[in-house]
């Protein structure tokens, strides 16, 4: 295992990072209410899709996946949804959370490092290692951010046109 972070984990970090902060910086401002407010016919809500990155993204691929950390059956089996119970403020920390453990997994893991569990139900698709995790989740997090776009511009017309650094 590296001591120090490669160049080009830095770099991939830097561009995971970006996308993660366009998730929440388009969320900014939010109330609870709007947050939980379905605006496309799916029916998907923006802290319900958070809730999926946090999950289903970060969690699944990097402690999961790459650490090989069991998958906990409770709650969480429908990431999209979230309880009443829950606050979009959880939701956001939890979010947090996960991306702080899977960027301590990515800092610690050489990009050839190939996965420690794989899914039975992937079938024949396969991430060959962390470089291929990373590639995908950085496509997976800009694609949502994408979602999250139109829908706050849908909620109150709110839009994103910056280059993130």
């Amino acid at each position: 295992m590296p001591e120090t972070e490669s160049d080009e984990t830095a770099l991939l970090l830097k561009w995971l990072t970006g996308q993660r902060k366009h998730v929440v910086g388009i969320l900014k401002g939010l109330s609870d209410a709007d947050l939980r407010r379905p605006v496309l016919p799916s029916g998907w809500t923006s802290i319900g899709l958070v809730h999926h990155l946090a999950i289903d993204v970060e969690r699944f691929w990097f402690r999961n996946v790459m650490t090989g950390e069991p998958i906990r059956p409770d709650a969480d089996d429908n990431a999209w949804h979230v309880g009443q119970s829950v606050s979009a403020a959880e939701v956001l920390e939890l979010y947090q959370r996960e991306i702080d453990l899977a960027d301590a997994i990515i800092k610690r893991t050489d990009l050839d490092t190939g996965p420690a569990w794989w899914p039975d139900y992937f079938g024949s698709f396969r991430l060959q290692d962390l470089r291929e995790i990373m590639l995908h989740v950085i496509a997976e997090t800009a694609c949502h951010a994408g979602h999250l776009d139109a829908a706050r511009e849908l909620i109150d017309g709110t839009t994103w046109l910056v280059i993130t650094e």
